[in-house]
């Protein structure tokens, strides 16, 4: 019988993803200087606007999917689905109503789902930068979802 859980590696070099609102871009680009060492050395995605002002900004080469409120939050989780991004820093605006705020939903459950570490606001993404585990390959479980999705249809099966 397999397993419940299988282990994936986020490897060392980290595929970072980086969203910010609106009214936290400035503080995303500022938080991107502050910690431009660290991440020259991984891979960096972001939603639309926030991708292309770091790379303005910052000089740090910053792969741009659709802006938020046009599927970028989606793009994002698709992503972690794929395996292709292991770390979300996301600023968001809680302070101010998104119309998009379904998608971000979706972004953080699949993110919580896969077990990707997220940060939602600077303190956090500052531990997470700052940890030993930022230089390291990081093992970590998750669902078995064959197993989950074959018990599932058995079961309907049965039913």
């Amino acid at each position: 019988m397999e397993r419940d859980y299988i282990t994936l590696t986020i490897g060392k070099q980290k595929n970072i993803a980086l969203i910010a609102h609106d009214g936290k871009k400035q503080e995303m680009i500022k938080w991107c200087q502050d910690n431009e060492e660290i991440l020259r050395r991984h891979f960096l995605c972001g939603t639309g606007t926030t991708a292309r002002m770091i790379t303005e900004k910052t000089g740090l080469p910053v792969k741009g999917y659709n802006s938020g409120p046009l599927g970028g939050d989606q793009q994002i989780g698709a992503k972690i689905v794929e395996g292709k991004i292991d770390f979300v820093v996301f600023f968001s605006d809680p302070l101010t109503a998104a119309p998009h705020d379904p998608d971000v939903k979706a972004l953080l459950r699949i993110a919580q789902v896969y077990d990707i570490p997220i940060a939602n606001n600077k303190a956090t993404a500052d531990f997470l930068v700052h940890s030993s585990l930022m230089n390291e390959c990081y093992d970590h479980d998750v669902i078995n979802f064959n197993k989950n999705i074959a018990l599932r249809a058995q079961s309907m099966q049965e039913a």
